[in-house]
């Protein structure tokens, strides 16, 4: 009697006794996980709020913007709308699933060396990932990854991609040319029929799914707490980083007067309206800006450590009860003024 074997699993089989052939074995590599706790899902968007005093309206300027140990956002000229998630209304800085940041308009840059942090120690963080030691680079204005798929064996791969975006607002990669184990890969996997979305099993992972051999991001999902929600227009590549170009119609125009900044800083973050909690204090019709003491850089901020960085500085109250608070860059706190960021939310 003979037994019939799929071409799908003849064809996975033909690329894994390739991959035998031409590659060495390594030494088993670990997904460097939060020590702490579980990496946790993301809080699914919310884009209107209950009541008025639910939405705190939101600016961030020259901010770096600590989302999970050792990945930041840079936050160039951001504005949104801090929904609340709590049924009394109050968005809390010491809860990072209290609110979602409804992003208006703005540019998000994402270093490659973060990236590649945030694909190996949140996105791709669980057992069994098919994807693992994965590093971004920018070269010749193609995104090049690289890193090992698991699949019998491990077996390393290089993937040029061109990046668009896509009507849905997700961040489209496109292979131009990849290899497996130095060899030339796609042609191969063409004439076998096989494509990356039959090859990887990326149903665990984060804001990432594959389809045909284009993999798609979905950067809403991609972070960690505080949720992410808005329109993404555009995606640029620039030296050592990806770049991010939100925007929507008519909101950000409307609300421009209202957000402008009490200071004349360069680099700050504006929040006006709603309610705020931070530490044992509320903030009723929320008006605070947070001003760097150091601005010859980005102001270096960590939700998470925020009361570290407010301890540190100082802070005005002005003619109109709003609040002027001047804090250091996290970076440049000394030991015994900040703590180790070790947890996500």
């Amino acid at each position: 009697m003979r037994i019939r074997v799929p071409a799908l699993t003849r064809h996975v089989a033909i690329l894994t006794v390739l991959a035998v052939a031409a590659c060495r074995p390594g030494p088993t590599a670990y997904i460097a996980v939060d020590p702490g706790r579980p990496a946790p899902d993301a809080t699914p968007p919310v884009l209107s709020a209950a009541a008025a005093d639910s939405v705190v309206s939101a600016r961030f300027r020259n901010v770096h913007f600590h989302m999970w140990p050792g990945v930041a956002l840079d936050l160039d000229d951001l504005r949104g709308r801090m929904h609340s998630l709590r049924a009394d209304h109050v968005v809390s800085f010491d809860d990072k699933q209290s609110f979602v940041l409804a992003i208006d308009t703005g540019a998000v840059g994402l270093a490659v060396g973060d990236l590649s942090r945030l694909m190996n120690t949140y996105v791709f963080a669980y057992r069994g990932a098919a994807l693992r030691d994965l590093s971004f680079s920018v070269e010749g204005g193609r995104l090049v990854q690289r890193g090992v798929l698991h699949k019998v064996v491990d077996i390393p791969f290089e993937m040029v991609g061109a990046v668009s975006v896509t009507p849905a607002g997700e961040i489209r990669v496109h292979p131009v040319s990849m290899k497996i184990c130095s060899i030339p890969g796609k042609g191969l996997m063409a004439a076998l029929g096989v494509t990356l979305q039959k090859l990887i099993d990326v149903r665990q992972a984060k804001g990432v799914r594959i389809e045909g051999n284009d993999l798609y991001l979905d950067p809403t999902r991609l972070m960690p707490p505080p949720a992410i929600a808005g329109h993404l227009a555009s995606v640029a590549l620039e030296p050592g980083r990806l770049v991010q170009y939100f925007g929507t119609r008519g909101t950000a125009a409307a609300d421009a007067r209202n957000m402008a900044p009490d200071s004349a800083a360069a680099n700050y973050m504006l929040f006006r309206g709603g309610t705020l909690q931070f530490g044992k204090l509320f903030m009723v019709h929320a008006d605070m800006e947070v001003v760097d003491l150091t601005p010859a850089d980005a102001f270096d901020f960590d939700l998470g450590q925020y009361h570290e960085q407010l301890v540190a500085g100082h802070h005005l109250t002005l003619p109109d009860d709003g609040l002027l608070v001047y804090m250091p860059d996290l970076s440049k706190m000394s030991a015994g003024q900040r703590t180790v960021s070790a947890i996500g939310p």
